[in-house]
């Protein structure tokens, strides 16, 4: 018999917005601070979590053979028709998020559900108000060594392409406690006792939000057999999940992730 423990919204921040009032990041190099022009593909930072919930960036770059915790892995520039946009228009954060989440999975050599159970995560940036306002239109896209939990950021390799290929424990993520509901995510390198093996899709492109209770028992069940056969159909055994709301929904989840109690 399976003890459901349920790892009830632990949010994902999918950084479809990139909310802040203010401020450019930590240590800013002042060439960069209202730049029009689009910033350096394959630049590596030294970010903190300060820096990622603010719309703008203009922390100073690191050589990538130095420490550093943030790598650009995608540039570009918004369509004509934002142009006109406001600075905060959703339309803007959905754009950014569909080229930021596809490439952050080709950058990384893996696929959705691997990518929804790595330490690692992405953030992107937009030109200052300034710099807007002087007709910027460009979106950066960041992989940081962390999530959204994260009190700091994990190192990264010198560049982090094809990081998740093997998926070695240092970046596939699990907790150590006793749930995954509100606990910080660790790389299963680490002393755990729950690891993210699976996710399933409660959805496709352009389905309407089911509601709540229809996402939470459809993720509850299959993940109740998916951790059951990674376990190799133990008698007993510990299970968590976690599913996710309209509003990542609205940004274009349609996942949720399965937890195993494991310490392997």
């Amino acid at each position: 018999m399976s003890h459901v423990v349920r790892g009830v919204v632990l949010l994902l921040v999918l950084l479809v917005t990139a909310c802040g009032e203010g401020g450019q990041g930590s240590n800013v190099d002042p060439e960069l601070v209202d730049a029009v022009e689009a910033p350096e593909l394959g630049a590596c930072r030294v970010l903190t979590p300060d820096d990622v919930a603010l719309p703008s960036n203009a922390t100073k770059t690191v050589a990538c053979a130095d420490r550093h915790n943030a790598e650009t892995y995608a540039v570009g520039n918004l369509p004509a028709a934002l142009d006109d946009a406001a600075y905060d228009d959703s339309d803007v954060g959905a754009f950014a998020y569909d080229r930021c989440s596809k490439k952050f999975m080709s950058f990384l050599g893996a696929d959705e559900s691997v990518v929804m159970r790595t330490v690692v995560s992405w953030a992107w940036f937009r030109p200052s108000e300034e710099a807007w306002d002087k007709g910027a239109r460009w979106y950066r896209c960041d992989i940081v060594g962390g999530g959204d939990q994260s009190e700091s950021y994990v190192d990264l390799p010198k560049t982090a392409q094809g990081l998740l290929l093997r998926q070695a424990d240092k970046w596939m993520v699990c907790v150590n406690g006793p749930s995954v509901s509100g606990a910080e995510k660790i790389p299963c390198s680490d002393e755990h006792n729950w690891r993210a093996v699976t996710t399933i899709k409660v959805g496709e492109d352009g389905d309407e939000y089911p509601g709540d209770r229809v996402v939470e028992v459809q993720t509850r069940d299959f993940c109740s057999d998916s951790v059951g056969a990674w376990l190799s159909y133990p008698v007993d055994y510990d299970f968590g999940y976690t599913w996710f709301h309209e509003a990542e929904w609205e940004a274009g989840n349609r996942r949720s992730i399965c937890w195993a109690r494991t310490d392997q």
